[in-house]
């Protein structure tokens, strides 16, 4: 075992808690390297892995690690700044249709947006077939920040997205005439879901859950059917939330973070009545990246359950055991690098994306 994942594995600290003794650290074990600022994986039939890369690629990566070349078929994405191509889903029904979904940083006029796309898997895995966007993010503006772009199916099948504000944009989040700062719930042909909260309101778009987020960056249902999805804080006050329809989680308004350089944001106000309280919050900021609830007991019966958060800032995983209705335990191991994405594969183990022009995917062996 190479010294520095002897190093990786050992280093556990927790947070206002320690670990069981029984609860050994995970191994982390390389299964390829060299992909250039990965952001998602997804599973695929026989231990492959699909994964896509920031600047608009996707590309399979084989079972012992052999990373294929850019599958053909993906649309011209924003590879700048935060912006590409970004997160990737399968559909529930892959095996069968080999259906699946990426959301992009789409160019159009004005400047660009958040798009969602539904496609399908090549049979030989070399391209995408029936590329098609479903929804476009309105409106489109000139910026290179806050693209959100993560995608959950939920139990009934429809699907939920999370969408940043762009950062100049901020005070839309407030507003129900705009995606930005929106979580939005859509049918599998992108239309707005039945029963959403502000369908047939005059002035608001059908297609939105909730408002008032920033730049989200997590979004995972538990076994349990809840939704869970994290953003980014201004320099501080990240926020863990369990989005509820029609619920106002208050960005800009209400924050536990400040302006860059100092200085509060608007009022300085961390509640006011009517807006939603996060579930949890890091402040400093640790840049939450990333989002799985685990429901294998494959690191034995004590994280069964637990969210797992991947941080960009400090370059390591969160654990955070939940109770009552609080976190009760936020457990970190470092070491890890700058941690994009974390996913649970079909084997009930922990698999990571780590960012970077070296970005490497990752599993956490018991």
């Amino acid at each position: 075992m190479p010294r520095l994942f002897r190093w990786m594995a050992a280093a556990v600290l927790a947070v206002g808690c320690t670990l069981a003794a029984a609860q050994a650290a995970p191994r982390p074990e390389v299964i390829a390297g060299g992909l250039v600022h990965p952001w998602a994986v997804a599973f695929l039939a026989e231990g492959r892995y699909l994964v896509s890369e920031r600047p608009g690629r996707l590309r399979v990566v084989e079972p012992d690690g052999r990373v294929g070349p850019p599958l053909e078929g993906v649309p011209p994405v924003v590879a700048a700044g935060q912006g590409g191509l970004l997160d990737v889903v399968l559909d529930s029904g892959h095996a069968r249709n080999r259906q699946l979904y990426f959301c992009f940083a789409e160019p159009g006029p004005g400047g660009n947006s958040t798009a969602l796309a539904r496609a399908r898997l090549a049979p030989d895995r070399s391209r995408l077939e029936q590329v098609e966007v479903i929804f476009r993010q309105e409106p489109k503006v000139a910026s290179q920040l806050h693209f959100g772009c993560r995608i959950a199916e939920a139990p009934d099948g429809n699907l939920f997205l999370a969408l940043g504000e762009r950062y100049s944009r901020m005070q839309d989040a407030q507003r129900l005439d705009t995606h930005h700062g929106k979580l939005v719930r859509l049918t599998k042909d992108g239309a707005p879901a039945p029963g959403n909260p502000f369908a047939g309101r005059p002035g608001a778009l059908p297609q939105i859950w909730s408002l008032g987020h920033r730049n989200p960056q997590g979004l995972a249902f538990g076994a349990d059917g809840r939704l869970w999805m994290h953003e980014h804080g201004p320099q501080g006050g990240d926020e863990l939330n369990l989005p509820q329809p029609g619920r106002n989680h208050g960005w800009p308004v209400i924050t536990y973070g400040e302006n860059y350089g100092g200085g509060p944001i608007g009022e300085g106000l961390t509640a006011r009545e009517g807006l939603e309280q996060p579930l949890h919050h890091w402040t400093p900021s640790i840049a939450p990246s990333g989002l799985a609830v685990l429901a294998s007991d494959r690191y034995g019966a004590g994280w069964l359950g637990s969210l797992f958060v991947g941080s960009l800032k400090f370059g390591e995983l969160r654990r955070l055991q939940v109770r009552d209705g609080r976190v009760t335990e936020d457990v970190v191991l470092r070491g890890l690098g700058r941690v994009r994405d974390v996913r649970e594969g079909p084997d009930g183990l922990l698999y990571l994306l780590t960012d970077g022009p070296q970005g490497r995917l990752l599993r956490l062996r018991p």
